[in-house]
This record gives structure tokens, C-alpha cells and sequence, in this order.
């Protein structure tokens, strides 16, 4: 689905026109793949308008560009208040936030130091990404061909452009072979993460993550979960999950900023079921939080 237009797009300090936001071709992050980038979420309240964890996701870009060796030229409030008229200026009451630093067009080469690093900021509507079914219903998904980059590759934790391609294939795949989303295993074959998403098992009432060491991204919607889940009285740990215990489980759940909480009922064709009672439990605490209905994370949300 095409991204819906807006007006207005946020370009090293001025903003443009939709259809003006444009790059040179040399621009060393289109050869190089050399820019980080963030993925989230305002969502509709009764206050008006409320991006979720703005000041985690912030903190999360600056992290990705420092260790990519890369200098943002703004100031973490500079962003903070652009995203927020960039917001008002298209009259948006929800919406995708993406944030993006990324080395421009200066010199060509492997040596990125020379090169400018350009920021931009869009915002734009965009609904539930893997589906309101898939959020309701739960999506079938596939354990990938593909290895979740290494901790000795790449690191996993910096939200870089470059490495996507590694969970472009792995969705690519995972559409050809008529699934909704796929997992992937990490360099020792345990369970990583989905290709833009954190997982989340249930088994016997307690609730189980991917931990750090299994290549996963520090996802600020999983940290919010397992907080949501303690407050719901779940043990929640942080374990390593082998493909066993994932096909065994009564209940997996995908979370991100993205993909919010949804369920997964079937992987590799192994019937996991309908979403259970800890999904369902969890997935109304957030949304409640996320739409401004709940007051006990109101500290969460940054009011536009």
C-alpha cells in the first residue's frame, strides 16, 4: 500500500513540500546503506494527539548514531519540537513517525567520515501493519531461512538502514511461501526476533522473551510490555528460546512500535491457537495506555 500523502516533510530544519523532499542520487546512505532511523507511533486521545515513548525513541536514534560513528546534527528537543509542528502542520490526529539520519551527498566511498549527515522527519497515517485482523485473530508465520544478523557482524541493537536488507528477505520470503511474517534464529539457531519485531511465548502463565545476546533490538514496545505484564501480576523472563519451546507454546505474541501486540496463531504450520488470555490482557492494558484511557503510564505519552 502506497504511503498516504501529507503536506509537509521536515528536512534539516526548514519544512518542505511532500513532493519536494527529495536527495541526490550520490547520497552515500542510497549506496551505502549508512543511516539509522526510527519507527513511532502518535496516537488519537481525548487530549488530542500523543506520541508514545518519544523520549525513548529519541534516545534510541542518538545510541544508533553513535555507534555508527555518525554526528546528528540537532539536538535531540530540536527534533523533538519539529516532529511535534510537523504533526500539527498536516493535521493529523495519529500517525508513523520516521526519523532518519543519514549520511549525504559529499564523498563516495566505505569512508563515510567525510560525509555530510543529513536528518529528515515524516509523518504520515498508517494503520495496524501486519492487519486489525492479525491484531484481533493473530497471523501465520514461518521460521526463516535467514539468520538474524550477528552481534559480530553488525550490531543489533543500532536501528541502521543497511541491515534491513537482512529482514527484507526474510519477509520476502515469508510472503512467497503464502505466510503473514517470519522468524528468525539467531547465529546459534535459537529464536531471535521477527523482521521488525520483538516475540513474546507464553507456557504455564508465565511469559518468556528473547534475550540481548539473541541478536534482538532493544524494542521500546517489548520493554513496555514486560512492564505491562509484571503490573498484570506475569512472571516475565528473559531467556534464550529454542525452536522447541516456540512450537510448544499456548500463546506467542509479536511486539513493536509497528506491529503493536500482535498474536500469532500458526507457525510452520503447527497450530498455535486463537490469542489466549495473556494476550488478550496484555493487549488491552496497552492500547488503554497508548489511547490515553489509562492514567498509570500517562508519562508515556508526550502530548502534541
Amino acid at each position: 500500500m502506497p504511503i498516504p500523502e501529507v503536506k509537509k516533510i521536515w528536512m534539516d530544519g526548514e519544512f518542505v513540500d511532500w513532493k519536494e523532499a527529495k536527495v541526490h542520487v550520490l547520497t552515500h546512505a542510497l549506496h551505502y546503506g549508512s543511516g539509522v532511523f526510527e519507527g513511532i507511533r502518535c496516537y488519537k486521545t481525548k487530549k488530542g494527539p500523543a506520541v508514545f515513548r518519544f523520549k525513548e525513541h529519541l534516545e534510541r536514534l542518538y545510541t544508533s548514531a553513535e555507534l555508527y560513528h555518525m554526528e546528528i546534527p540537532f539536538s535531540s528537543e530540536k527534533l523533538r519540537r519539529a516532529t511535534k509542528e510537523l504533526i500539527k502542520l498536516n493535521e493529523l490526529e495519529a500517525c508513523y513517525i520516521r526519523p532518519i539520519a543519514f549520511r549525504g551527498y559529499g564523498e563516495m566511498g566505505l569512508n563515510p567520515l567525510n560525509s555530510p549527515v543529513n536528518v529528515s522527519i515524516a509523518v504520515w497515517p498508517w494503520g495496524a501493519y501486519l492487519g486489525e485482523e492479525g491484531i484481533k485473530n493473530g497471523i501465520r508465520c514461518n521460521l526463516s531461512s535467514y539468520q538474524r544478523i550477528s552481534p559480530n557482524a553488525l550490531p543489533p541493537f543500532a536501528k541502521c538502514t543497511g541491515p534491513y536488507v537482512n529482514s527484507i528477505l526474510a519477509k520476502v520470503e515469508s510472503i512467497n511461501a503464502g505466510y503473514d511474517e517470519a522468524i528468525m534464529l539467531d547465529y546459534r539457531g535459537m529464536v531471535s526476533e521477527g523482521p521488525g519485531e520483538n516475540i513474546f511465548i507464553v507456557k504455564d502463565g508465565a511469559i518468556s522473551t528473547t534475550p540481548e545476546h539473541a541478536s534482538i533490538l532493544r524494542g521500546i514496545t517489548r520493554a513496555s510490555v514486560m512492564q505491562i505484564a509484571k503490573e498484570l501480576g506475569y512472571a516475565v523472563d528473559e531467556i534464550d528460546i529454542t525452536k522447541d519451546s516456540l512450537l510448544k507454546a499456548e500463546e506467542v505474541f509479536f511486539t513493536g512500535t509497528a506491529a503493536e501486540i500482535t498474536p500469532i496463531r500458526e507457525i510452520d504450520g503447527v497450530e498455535i491457537g486463537k490469542p489466549g488470555p495473556v494476550t488478550k490482557a496484555i493487549q488491552e492494558k496497552f492500547f488503554s495506555i497508548v489511547n490515553g484511557e489509562d492514567p498509570s503510564h500517562e508519562n508515556w505519552l508526550d502530548y502534541v
